[in-house]
């Protein structure tokens, strides 16, 4: 099957191997699939992996290994941590944080930058017959920037910053607006801003940001050490400082401001992906805007190189 594989170099290939469901796992066929950042970040030896990329995706399940056939024939999305089922987190609904988990296109499982994707049936979601693949595809994302929500309680009275106008600064911008939350979104590309602007975001120019200590919570999503230092220096004394991307640092920085001026700081992750698909079927925002190009799987090198472009928000790839 057609496949992006990452083993020391990113390259496409025709014949990768069809996986097989094993026991309690259906056989998707891939439809729509979105570059990530983290896709790119592996590419650079993030998590040591190596295999077939990706875990934002759609597609139709054409088998089941197991008895429960009832999702054949449907589209669906699937939730990218797999867990063993057995320990506490597990058992608590937190697969995302079991230790013995594999995830999606990062950790001891192949992707879905392919024909075929497997995963546990357990971790599948049908898809509303109103939100096209195109919009399904951000699922993942879009339940990241929920998580937050699920983590923290913010009053609508709170004044709440997020930096940072990529991808995922741009969903969780929307997402806490559509929440009715007082979110002001700040990032250096007017175009990027533009596009929360549309939908009701309030946005301004980095340049042009006065930097006080007045917001009660801040989203970092820049993913760069200025950005985090910017947080710290725009975060109230007693405020909470959301830490959406991971940094790797490469000088030292200050985090004496987090004990002087008290603030909590909150690392959010993955989230659940039921809460997402009722958003976009909600149509209460828009993700289209946010697509910058697609392609289609035979020209998904092409693809990654046109990710990696400052005009780019969001790429997609076909599976003819």
């Amino acid at each position: 099957m057609k496949a992006v594989i990452f083993d020391k170099i990113l390259k496409f290939v025709t014949d990768y191997p069809k996986p097989e469901p094993q026991k309690g796992e259906a056989l998707i066929k891939v439809n729509t699939i979105g570059i990530c950042n983290t896709d790119f970040e592996i590419t650079k030896g993030y998590m040591g992996y190596k295999g077939i990329l990706g875990h934002e995706f759609t597609g139709v399940v054409e088998e089941i290994n197991g008895d429960n056939k009832s999702l054949i024939g449907k589209r669906v999305v699937g939730e990218i941590n797999c867990g063993c089922k057995e320990c506490d987190y597990c058992k608590q609904g937190l697969e995302r944080h079991c230790f013995n988990r594999s995830t999606l296109g990062i950790w001891k499982r192949e992707g879905c930058f392919a024909e075929y994707v497997c995963l546990p049936v357990s971790n599948l979601l049908e898809i509303p017959d109103t939100v096209k693949d195109e919009e399904a595809v951000f699922v993942e994302p879009l339940a990241a920037a929920l998580e937050i929500l699920e983590q923290i309680h913010i009053a609508p009275d709170k004044k709440v910053i997020v930096l940072g106008d990529g991808k995922l600064g741009l969903l969780i911008a929307l997402t806490l607006n559509a929440c009715g939350l007082n979110i002001m979104l700040v990032g250096k590309h007017e175009e990027k801003l533009s596009i929360a602007a549309q939908q009701g975001v309030k946005t301004k120019l980095l340049s042009e940001l006065e930097i006080k200590k007045e917001y009660d919570y801040v989203v970092e999503a820049t993913g760069s050490i200025t950005g985090f230092e910017t947080s710290l220096a725009l975060t109230r004394p007693r405020g909470t400082l959301v830490l959406k991307s991971t940094i790797a640092a490469s000088k030292e920085f200050n985090l004496a401001p987090i004990v002087i001026d008290e603030i909590t700081v909150i690392g959010s992750r993955c989230g659940q992906f039921a809460a997402a698909l009722r958003l976009l079927e909600s149509r209460r925002i828009d993700v289209k805007p946010l697509i910058s190009d697609i392609f289609s799987i035979d020209k998904a090198i092409e693809a990654f190189e046109r990710n990696k472009e400052k005009s780019s928000v969001k790429v997609l790839v076909k599976v003819d």
